[in-house]
């Protein structure tokens, strides 16, 4: 009996170490940024593990952190960055341990102390990484003034419903993974003071720029063109705030 038990035992921390392997070989599975996008935006800043965009003329002292979504590289939201910037906006968009916003959902901790010169702060993120940007945001509201969601919501542990906290949701009509009904449902846990704005003819993977996406939509429209709509969204939205 004894044997039966230590060998089902050594069967099961087999099974858990090849669980382990496997999901860590999963996560180095990242989507990169395209040639498009490094041929627009150019030399890419890095500061540790924060690919940065800084204002190189007027700076409005507002610092945005953008969490990327699951398995994405900080680089393939470039565009996005450079956009913002060129607004007046300095940017920091962090590279996560096993490329997963949920496993240091305090990352931009780091960037804001980096950054004291910064007088206001918002954070947002791309799917996965904006359920996490919205953590943090929750936690820490003497901190961060909004969050801009970009095809994401927040985690039920994350109710805005009775907070004031300025919110941007921007998703995209042919997403096929943070779908239209995703975004319906989960409405009851923003703020009052939430913004909701449809991309029409984007899909999930043009949050960012790096190409197809498993289960996502074909989009009607090019991924430069639903870069420059989410800037154009965002940069309104932050001046008013």
């Amino acid at each position: 009996m004894k044997r039966i038990i230590k060998k089902a035992f050594l069967v099961i921390a087999v099974l858990f170490v090849c669980a382990l392997i496997g999901f860590f070989v999963w996560t180095q599975q990242t989507y990169e940024p395209t040639k498009e996008l490094l041929s627009s935006v150019g030399d890419i800043e890095r500061e540790d593990d924060w690919v940065t965009f800084k204002p190189s003329g007027t700076n409005k002292e507002v610092g945005i952190v953008l969490y990327p979504g699951a398995k994405v590289e900080p680089e393939a939201y470039g565009y996005l960055g450079k956009s913002l910037s060129e607004a007046g906006y300095t940017v920091g968009i962090p590279k996560f341990n096993l490329n997963l916003a949920m496993i240091e959902a305090n990352k931009a901790e780091e960037w804001i102390k980096q950054n004291p010169s910064i007088k206001k702060w918002f954070i947002g993120g791309h799917s996965l990484g904006g359920v996490s940007a919205a953590t943090f945001a929750d936690e820490n509201p003497d901190v961060i003034t909004g969050v801009i969601l970009l095809a994401s919501y927040p985690a039920n542990g994350d109710d805005f419903s009775k907070k004031d906290t300025p919110i941007l949701s921007i998703y995209a009509e042919k997403d096929g993974l943070t779908t239209k009904e995703k975004i319906e449902k989960t409405k009851r846990l923003l703020s009052r003071e939430t913004v909701l704005f449809e991309i029409k003819g984007g899909n999930h993977a043009q949050f960012g720029m790096y190409g197809e996406q498993k289960g996502d939509h074909p989009a009607d429209i090019s991924a430069q063109a639903q870069q420059d709509i989410i800037a154009v969204e965002m940069i309104k939205w932050l001046e008013k705030h």
